[in-house]
Formats: structure tokens, sequence, C-alpha cells
């Protein structure tokens, strides 16, 4: 990625989970790490999710999912970012996600997820080194 460009992360809190605490620390660590974050808030859809994605043309999506519901909304979003042809959009996972439903998570896209413990730096760093670089000027 170029040095000048910000790396844009859409927060979202999908389904009808409440607590959004953890989004809101995760939040400020990627904004005091230099990236640019975009919180949608409490209770949005994956319609709603990768809506905001594409119009704020950002480089990755986070989600992050207490409720248990990660099987329904992750391939939910997942489609919508291919039938938009998102396939550059980097997307990550944080919240209680049973070890048994990592794979599968992993099977249909999601990058990296990040479990209760992680710290802020490991996924500063994670962000980092896999945001795929977009528009990169062909050498001539």
């Amino acid at each position: 990625m170029a040095a000048e460009e910000k790396i844009r992360v859409l927060v979202a809190k999908p389904g009808l989970d409440g607590h959004d605490r953890g989004a809101k620390v995760i939040s400020r660590a990627l904004r005091d790490a230099g990236m640019e974050v975009i919180y949608t808030g409490l209770r949005q859809t994956a319609e709603m999710i990768v809506t905001a994605a594409l119009q704020e043309d950002v480089h990755v999506i986070g989600l992050s999912i207490l409720s248990g519901a990660h099987n329904a909304i992750v391939p939910r979003v997942m489609d919508l970012l291919k039938q938009n042809k998102m396939d550059d959009v980097l997307v990550v996972l944080g919240g209680i996600i049973p070890d048994q439903d990592i794979e599968n998570l992993k099977k249909i896209g999601v990058s990296a997820i990040f479990q209760p413990g992680t710290s802020m730096d490991s996924i500063v760093q994670f962000i980092r080194a896999n945001v795929k670089p977009r528009g990169v000027p062909a050498a001539g």
C-alpha cells in the first residue's frame, strides 16, 4: 500500500448483540495506529455493513460478534461482498467465536479471527501486513 494512503477500516456490530465496548476499544486502537476507522454502531444487518463498506471504500471490515450469530451473519456478509465484487476487502472477526467454528469461517473467506485476550498490537500488525493495495499503477 502507498505510504500516504491511510488504511480504512469499517468496524461493525452485526445482529442483536447490544454490547459494543470491545468494538469501541478496537476502533480507538486502530485509529491510534494511524488508520481511518468508521464505526457503524449496534444492530447492523449484513446488507447495512456491506453497503457502508462500499460507500466508505474501506480496505478492511472488522466484525465484532458476541451473540453467537456468526455462523448466520458472516456467510451473508461474505456473499454480499462477492456480489459487489469487493474481493479486495479484508474481513476480520472478533468476539466470542468457538474454536470449532474457526476453520469454516476461514474457508468462506474470513482472514483472521481474534478471540478474547488478543493484543491490540497483534491486530494492528495483522491488518497492516494483509491489507491489499488498491489501484497500483502498472510499471512503465
